[in-house]
């Protein structure tokens, strides 16, 4: 099976997961077969057109993208390609590839707050703030 994490560092085993998906400096390539071997490049598309990173990881024969955050078309394509997603992972490789290997990652929508919390606090519905004096 092979692997694909977002990272903000190349700091081998020891990087840690980007908030962003698409966006991340990095991405560590890893072959999983019960223990893994790590490659860490340089994403070559940190800026991009919408599709080309999913495009790109099913071009690497990649089965599986474990991630913090990403966008819902990123993860429609992924998955329109046959690539499964995990995404609300956090921390270093090492930590996720043992969270992982114990079966212990689960898929958690992640959204960021300031895309979709807004609509929620303008309802007019009044009671959830403090009154004013």
């Amino acid at each position: 099976m092979k692997i694909a994490i977002p990272l903000i560092e190349n700091l081998g085993k020891e990087s840690r997961i980007s908030d962003h998906f698409g966006r991340a400096p990095y991405f560590g390539l890893i072959e999983y077969n019960g223990n893994y071997e790590l490659e860490i490049i340089e994403n070559p598309l940190v800026v991009h057109k919408p599709g080309e990173v999913p495009t790109f990881m099913k071009e690497n024969g990649i089965n599986l993208v474990i991630a913090k955050g990403m966008g819902e078309r990123g993860y429609l394509i992924l998955k329109k390609f046959g690539i499964e997603v995990i995404r609300g992972a956090n921390g270093t490789i090492d930590e996720i590839m043992t969270l992982f290997k114990e079966n212990k990652l689960k898929d958690i929508e992640f959204h960021n707050h300031h895309e979709h919390h807004n609509h929620e606090h303008h309802h007019g519905h009044n009671h959830e703030h403090p009154q004013h004096k």
